[in-house]
């Protein structure tokens, strides 16, 4: 990641904007994932339910339409 920082820009809206594109680019969940050890039992388990909460969500997405 990285910003650029200018003449006139103050130091809480440059940490603001990295800390926005750090969260965007989802590397604050993966920092808090691989703190850690998780079996490989546990990844396939969380990856699945990860898997359905999409499917859910996108199946209500489209029931709308």
């Amino acid at each position: 990641m990285e910003v650029t920082l200018g003449d006139s820009d103050r130091l809480e809206y440059v940490l603001k904007k990295f800390r926005r594109q750090i969260t965007k680019a989802g590397l604050f969940q993966d920092m808090k994932r691989k703190r850690f050890y998780e079996s490989p039992g546990a990844q396939r388990r969380r990856k699945d339910k990860a898997a359905a909460r999409r499917k859910v969500k996108a199946a209500r997405r489209h029931a709308l339409y």
